[in-house]
């Protein structure tokens, strides 16, 4: 991963701090509110997006929550404009869009923030879209100081900011090894749905955009960094059915290892899904392989994403009755930790609550002087494990010998 000094002073005046751009989506409007409810008074923050009569709907809901909201600015744009997208990136310091498919509605908005030098972060899972990127803007923004952040929501602050919170445990400058463990009861919205389908059918394309990646991205010297899938087994550490996950969250951490010495000379980090009982796991792995499947076929995948359209998700009583868990088993240097991230609902509630965070942490925390295509871990850091910590996020240590 490549970094290098940001060009623009951080204190450069904008129109804006922060736009949340996508706001009338599902987790926009949650992550709207949380900013009504929790951005400093002095926040200059607007919403954008390309339904102003949906805006002007939202913004009378958060007015009702907080009546200074009455004045905040709307902007209308549209994510595939690029003289929008570009007026846009260059009003404000610090740009988040909940718009996906990142892969169909993302781009130019990314071409936007690496030229004008804006910080941006969304909440892709997409690992072709985060390698496209890369390959096509990381060099720009470094140039002119922007940080892209991807992955700020679950996809993928529990593992990467778990794995960086184990690591901090362990000695400094040997082999460390981590594994991480998710269990979680929570629903999946639309929006996600589609995500997830349109990932699933675009196999070719996820694997052209990591070999690009792979001839771009300079060679790791002197330490070594692995992510072997593994298979499935039984983890006697959590008592549970160990699945391999091959997600985005692996990608993250891996490049996070890369960028930071303090992952050791040696790195190796596994991620699995946690099942209690048997059968549940193998009738989880025999429905996520038949979806996979079935997402190959054009118009089957476009029917399969009919039946949940994006806008809707989960209740907000279903939203509080759901939760997470990530554990997280490290070792090196003749110590072991057991550590855990854990929260409410993932997908909307403690997503909006870190993508906001995130946002936030950007627009005002004394950060690495860093800039290019970043995760968390490297951009963020300690700053934001303290907001998390803070906002409700729960990072312990459950035991060590």
């Amino acid at each position: 991963m490549n970094a290098a000094v940001r060009h623009e002073p951080r204190t450069a005046e904008r129109e804006y701090d922060l736009v949340l751009f996508g706001a009338t989506g599902f987790v926009g409007a949650l992550t709207a509110e949380y900013l009504a409810a929790h951005a400093p008074a002095d926040c200059r923050w607007a919403l954008a997006g390309r339904d102003l009569a949906k805006l002007e709907r939202l913004r009378e809901r958060l007015t009702a929550l907080d009546p200074r909201c009455a004045d905040l600015p709307l902007l209308r744009a549209d994510a595939q404009d690029a003289a929008a997208t570009r007026e846009l990136a260059a009003s404000t310091r610090v740009l988040a869009t909940t718009v996906g498919p990142y892969v169909w509605y993302g781009a130019p908005l990314v071409a936007a923030c690496a030229a004008a030098g804006t910080d941006y972060l969304d909440l892709t899972g997409e690992p072709e879209f985060v390698d496209r990127m890369y390959v096509e803007h990381d060099a720009r923004a470094r140039e002119t100081g922007a940080r892209i952040v991807h992955a700020c929501g679950f996809d993928s602050i529990p593992a990467d900011l778990g794995a960086y919170f184990t690591v901090g445990q362990l000695p400094a400058g040997v082999p460390l090894t981590v594994d991480a463990f998710l269990r979680s009861n929570a629903l999946f919205s639309g929006g996600t749905f589609t995500t997830v389908l349109t990932a699933l059918g675009r196999g070719p394309q996820n694997l052209a955009a990591a070999r690009a990646r792979r001839m771009h991205e300079p060679r790791l010297l002197g330490r070594r960094v692995r992510v072997p899938v593994g298979a499935p087994r039984f983890s006697r550490e959590t008592g549970t059915w160990a699945l391999p996950l091959p997600v985005l969250d692996v990608q993250v951490v891996a490049r996070s290892a890369a960028a930071l010495e303090r992952y050791g000379p040696d790195f190796r980090y596994r991620h699995y899904a946690s099942v209690r009982h048997l059968p549940v796991a193998v009738g989880g792995t025999a429905a996520v392989g038949g979806v996979a499947a079935l997402a190959q076929i054009p118009p089957v995948r476009q029917w399969l994403a009919n039946r949940w359209e994006p806008g809707q998700g989960p209740d907000a009583e279903r939203r509080a009755r759901s939760w997470f868990s990530v554990r997280f088993v490290g070792e090196g240097g003749g110590r072991r930790v057991f550590t855990e991230v854990s929260g409410g609902d993932p997908g909307y509630g403690e997503t909006a609550k870190m993508f906001a965070e995130s946002a936030l942490c950007l627009a005002y925390d004394a950060l690495p002087e860093l800039s290019g295509q970043l995760t968390t871990a490297v951009a963020m850091g300690d700053a934001l494990l303290d907001r998390l910590r803070h906002a409700g996020i729960r990072f312990r240590v459950a035991a060590s010998d």
